[in-house]
This record gives structure tokens, sequence and C-alpha cells, in this order.
């Protein structure tokens, strides 16, 4: 018992350790922010609006994260384990692991204006960096499993798929055919 107490606070203090993003208020997205995001297998969805940004001669990620209005009861209250399982990656790097610190804001057909939540990462700011897009990288991931191993073993699944912006009701959904 106290070897797993023990292991556990030291996993804890190693990922203290690894965070190199520092809150850095907000900002106003831009007129064409990075949009990423995806849907569950069950209705409902969820959207990922960033701007990467000079902060302080750093690199910094400002945005907002919505989720359907219109979900199943399966995927009610897991976004924010879905999004904190993202990255922001830009020119190969990764910036940002877990997008929990983005706000919430409701879907929307653009987030160009709104304002989101900034972080700044340990990587230093270049011209360059201006002229390329971010990538929002939410993996595929099981949301809620109700296995019923009692009566052979069926029961439901509900995954997200990345692939998105799919919080607002226009938004392409997956099953969609048009």
């Amino acid at each position: 018992m106290r070897f797993r107490v023990l292991t556990s606070c030291l996993g804890l203090l190693g990922l203290v350790a690894c965070t190199t993003n520092t809150p850095a208020g907000t900002a106003t997205l831009g007129p064409d922010p990075v949009v990423g995001g995806g849907t569950y297998s069950s209705p409902g969805g969820l959207s990922v609006a960033l701007d990467v940004q000079n902060i302080g001669g750093k690199t910094g990620v400002c945005g907002v994260w919505a989720q359907s209005d219109s979900q199943s009861v399966m995927t009610r209250g897991k976004a924010r384990q879905v999004i904190g399982s993202g990255a922001v990656v830009l020119n190969g790097q990764t910036l940002v692991h877990g997008l929990t610190f983005l706000r919430e804001v409701a879907p929307a057909k653009s987030y160009s204006g709104q304002t989101g939540n900034c972080v700044v990462s340990e990587r230093v700011w270049s011209a360059q960096d201006a002229a390329h897009r971010a990538q929002i990288i939410i993996p595929r991931q099981v949301v809620y499993k109700d296995i019923d191993e009692e009566f052979g073993g069926g029961g439901i699944v509900v995954t997200f798929r990345p692939g998105g912006p799919s919080a607002h009701p226009s938004d392409p959904k997956p099953w969609d055919p048009a």
C-alpha cells in the first residue's frame, strides 16, 4: 500500500514538473481561428477554436470550446475528459497537452471574435509561426461503456471520433451524407 501511494505521488510530481504552460489571461480570437473537434457515436459533438500568438516573446495558445446542446445522456459531463486528452501542435512541435484551460462557449457557426482563455508555452515565438496553422489533435476514445457480461457481453459503447467542428447543429456530421 505504501509503495502504491509513493508511486502515485512521484508520478504526480513528475507531471507537475513537466507542465510548461502558464495561464496568460484572455484574448479575442481573430478572423480565422483554427477549428477542430469531433462527434460522439451517439448524438452530439464538440468544437474547439483557437489562435496561436506571440505572448511576451513566447508561443501562446488562446481559445474556446463548445459542446452540442442536444446530445445523448451517455455523453453529458464527458466533454472536459475529451478535451483534456487533446493537444495543440505547431510545425510538428506540441505546444499544449490538455485543453481544459479553454473557455466554454455556446456552439456557434464561427468562433471568430470570441474571448478565449490563454496559456503561454516555453517555446520562443518566431515570426514564421504567424504563417503556419496549428493543429488540434483530440484522439478517438471511449467515453461511455456499459457492457452486460451476465447476458453475453452485449451492451452500449460510445466513442468520441475526431473530425469536426461538430458542436453546432449546422456543422457537418459523419452520419450525414450531405
